[in-house]
This record gives structure tokens, C-alpha cells and sequence, in this order.
């Protein structure tokens, strides 16, 4: 195992901005704050509403620049809400988490006042929204809380995709610290060691740079070719593994997947590698912008039918756009109703296709797209990479640690 990482920023924090809401290249929380009130003060007018109230993590996490890290992560509901209205913008929070916020951000430089009631009043939070933002629940839009009128939740999706200056620097850090946990940990597997021991490493790499792993998955032999999604069991590898990683820290997400083998795969898997390198070329070829979501899902149901596999894209779930979601939506053919088969692919947005076949063969990055073209933020730090036709950049291909392989 290895010693504590040099996270990418240079320093590992509890989280990935300055507390105080600056950044030393400039981006900082306090901007995207305001940029992020103004989208929400026109959704508000554009749908007739008198305030928006957000209570999920993801949206109060885009709300705040990432200001509130989870006490417990697995809550759908935030311990800090987001109120805003044409005349207020409020955190309302519990009397319990007040100081935290206060001590470890700074919610005034970013416009917020701070609104605490108790802990053990479960209408509390509810009752401070609208009275603070002086109307009637049913005139108050949200990220789907039952108790106000009028679910904003695919709207909101759409407007938090394009991220602010600042949010594109948390991702470009978070993907670096994220590819050297992969990476080390993956490195740190000789044959027999087991799954569960590669994963723990991953998370502890990842962990020590304010991050968290909201999907880890590791396995290795036979288990990779027979599970679209392997769990690690505690089982010693011997031949091949794979490591999946869904990270977020100050509320964004970034995914990765590598490989790392005893042994060059055999002939039919290194074909399978080769036609989900295509498959995922192809759709990023296709995610420039002006381009929408539909066309892109369209295109990478025919590359799937371009290698010989036409129906294999039914078999796993293939991606898309990522950033405060995990997965901001899916698309498949079929869900041309859905209000983001027409959504246009603009400067700022995240993608993370993940194209699949049988038999252990998967390629997943998380790529920021520009106005010069996309740019890869988990691209491989000190990995082997290959080249791929018509793909963006340089892909991560498999490690092979030649002569270490057989069971025992």
C-alpha cells in the first residue's frame, strides 16, 4: 500500500475549494453562487413562481458551491436547505449544524443568511421557507419536496448541466484525485490479493483528498465476465481485475473504470475492448455542441450495431451526462418524450458514457465539454494509454504486469 497522495490542487482538504469561497486561479464560490441564484430567480419568473425551494443534496450542493458536506450521506434530504425568492436568498438549517456551517464556510460572502430552527420540529423547515420567502407553498417551485407546489426537478437538472467557471475547476480537480486513487490502487494488486483490499485502498486514497465513493466496484476472473456490476467479496484475484469508481466531493460527480491483468487478454476480449473503444468514440464524436442528447444516444445505439453487437446496448446501462448526479438522466430509444432527448449538448457539461459486452469488456471517463472540443478529466496520470480512432484523447488501455499471473 502507499502513503498519502498528493491530491491535484496540491494540498487535500475537506473539500475542494478555499473555505473562505476563493480560489487561487481565480474561480470562486461566491460568483458561482450568484450565477446560480440568477438561473434560479428567472426559472422562478419564467414559471410564474413566486421562490424556489431546494432540499435534495445534489440541488442544495449546486445551490452553495458544495458548502454542506453530508453528516449523513445516504439522506435524500439535505440538512440545509436553499430558499431563494426576487428578494431573499437563505440557508435554512438545523440549530444543531448552524455553527458548522458558519465555522467551516462563509455564507454571507456568497449573499446567504443563515436561518436556523430546531432539530426536533419536523414542520420547521418548511414553515420558515415560506414564511421567509413570504408565499404560499403552492406558489413555490422545488427539486420535488411534496410539501410545494410545483416540481422544478427536470428544469433544474437542465440548468445546473452547464457549470460555472468554478464548478469545471472542482471537476478537473476531483477527476485528477480520483484517477491517482484508481490508479494506486490498482497498482497495489499482485495475483491472490483480493478484491475487497484493492477497493479499501481505492476509497482510502480517495477519502484522503475531502472525497467520497459513491460507487466502488471490484472484482476480478471470472466474476468480470459474468457481472455487469461485480461486487468485491473478500475473494484474491489471480488473472484480471476491474475497478469501477463513482466519486463526489463539494457535490460533483466524476466516474472511472481501468483494468490491470496478469496477462494480455485473449484474442476474442481484446476484440470486445477494441469495439466498446469505438462504441464510445463514436457517441463522444457526436456530443459536440448544437448536437442533443437524443442524437448522441441514437448514434451510440448504431455504433453497438457497427461492431456486431446491435442489440447489446440493452444489456447495461450506458451513461450519459454527469455532474451533481451521478447520472444527470439516461436516455435509450424509446424515451423520445423525455424533455432531454432534445436538450442541445452546451460548453460546460459533463459527460460519462459507459459502453459494456459480455465477457468483462467496459470503457468509462468523465469528460467536460469545451468550445475547442472535450477534454477528459479522469485522463490516466501514470497508466498505459493506447490510441483509439476518432477518440478525443489518448485512452486508457490495460496493465499488464507480464510473468505474475496463475492461480496457486
Amino acid at each position: 500500500m502507499t502513503d498519502r497522495p498528493t491530491p491535484a490542487s496540491g494540498r487535500a482538504t475537506a473539500g475542494d475549494e478555499e473555505m473562505g469561497g476563493g480560489r487561487r486561479d481565480g474561480a470562486s464560490r461566491p460568483e458561482h453562487v450568484r450565477q446560480v441564484v440568477g438561473r434560479l430567480r428567472r426559472l422562478a419568473e419564467q414559471r410564474g413562481l413566486e421562490g424556489i425551494v431546494l432540499s435534495g443534496p445534489a440541488a442544495v450542493a449546486w445551490a452553495t458551491g458544495g458548502m454542506n458536506t453530508a453528516i449523513d450521506r445516504a439522506l435524500p434530504v439535505d440538512m440545509v436547505w436553499v430558499a431563494i425568492s426576487e428578494g431573499a436568498q437563505l440557508l435554512v438549517t438545523t440549530e444543531v449544524e448552524q455553527p458548522r456551517i458558519l465555522a467551516d464556510s462563509d455564507p454571507a460572502a456568497a449573499g446567504f443568511s443563515v436561518v436556523a430552527v430546531p432539530w426536533y420540529d419536523r414542520e420547521a423547515f418548511v414553515a420558515t421557507c415560506v414564511a421567509r420567502l413570504e408565499a404560499p407553498p403552492a406558489k413555490l417551485g422545488s427539486d420535488g419536496h411534496p410539501a410545494f407546489g410545483v416540481d422544478l426537478s427536470d428544469d433544474l437538472v437542465m440548468s445546473r448541466m452547464a457549470l460555472t467557471d468554478f464548478g469545471q475547476e472542482t471537476l478537473r480537480r476531483l477527476g485528477r484525485d480520483t484517477t491517482h486513487a484508481l490508479e494506486v490502487a490498482l497498482k497495489s494488486w499482485r495475483p491472490g490479493v483480493t478484491d475487497r483490499e484493492v477497493q479499501a485502498e481505492m476509497v482510502r486514497q480517495l477519502e484522503l483528498t475531502g472525497a467520497e465513493a459513491v460507487v466502488a466496484l471490484v472484482a476480478g476472473d471470472e466474476r468480470v465476465g459474468e457481472l455487469r456490476h461485480p461486487l468485491a467479496l473478500g475473494l484474491p484475484v489471480y488473472e484480471r481485475m476491474m475497478a469501477v469508481i463513482v466519486s463526489r466531493r463539494s457535490g460533483l460527480n466524476v466516474a472511472a473504470t481501468r483494468f490491470v491483468a496478469a496477462k494480455p487478454a485473449s484474442t476474442e476480449l481484446a476484440e470486445r475492448f477494441r469495439a466498446v473503444r469505438q462504441i464510445e468514440a463514436a457517441v463522444l464524436r457526436a456530443c459536440s455542441p448544437g448536437a442533443t442528447y437524443g442524437e448522441a444516444t441514437s448514434r451510440l445505439v448504431e455504433a453497438y450495431a457497427e461492431v456486431g453487437h446491435p442489440e447489446a446496448w440493452r444489456e447495461h446501462w450506458q451513461g450519459g451526462p454527469i455532474g451533481y448526479g451521478t447520472r444527470e438522466f439516461e436516455l435509450a430509444p424509446g424515451f423520445e418524450q423525455s424533455a432531454f432527448w432534445s436538450l442541445e449538448v452546451a460548453p460546460g457539461q459533463a459527460l460519462a458514457w459507459n459502453p459494456s459486452l459480455s465477457g468483462g469488456a467496459k470503457v468509462e471517463d468523465t469528460f467536460l465539454v469545451t468550445t475547442e472540443g472535450l477534454r477528459c478529466v479522469t485522463s490516466p496520470i501514470d497508466w498505459p494509454t493506447e490510441q483509439v480512432e476518432g477518440s478525443p484523447e489518448p485512452r486508457a488501455a490495460v496493465l499488464v504486469r507480464a510473468g505474475e499471473g496463475g492461480r496457486r
